[in-house]
């Protein structure tokens, strides 16, 4: 993927978690005109992130810089890029308090949101099928 000044994330707006929480700051980052372009993991952006479907649907990916990051420290990266939100970047990103949110994200909230990720696409099957 070229590298750019925009922030980038790839989020699966499919999920109503993640849609909810992406599409908010989305929307705050049009409000402000900040460089933070949205992309759906279930559009035709994902294919430049190089990530397929099913790693891109376990947890939240940005790109700033060059640097792609996923998981807690994608979200301080994107914070970083909000003013209203840089508060929570400083927080979430001490010594301890990351690790611990990490932690959370990586072994509870990311797995249980793709779970429910799954039987979505499970149920969609079953009803077009």
């Amino acid at each position: 993927m070229a590298e750019t000044s925009e922030t980038r994330v790839l989020f699966n707006d499919q999920c109503p978690v993640c849609s909810f929480e992406i599409n908010h700051y989305a929307a705050y980052a049009h409000r402000e005109g900040l460089p933070i372009r949205f992309d759906d993991l279930n559009g035709p952006d994902r294919a430049a992130w190089g990530i397929d479907e099913d790693s891109a649907a376990r947890r939240l990916y940005v790109l700033r810089d060059g640097k792609l990051t996923s998981g807690v420290p994608a979200f301080l990266v994107l914070w970083r890029e909000m003013p209203r939100y840089r508060w929570l970047a400083r927080i979430v990103g001490l010594p301890g308090i990351r690790q611990m949110a990490s932690a959370i994200y990586d072994h509870a909230l990311a797995p249980m949101i793709y779970r429910w990720h799954l039987r979505r696409k499970a149920r969609q099957i079953s009803q077009s099928g």
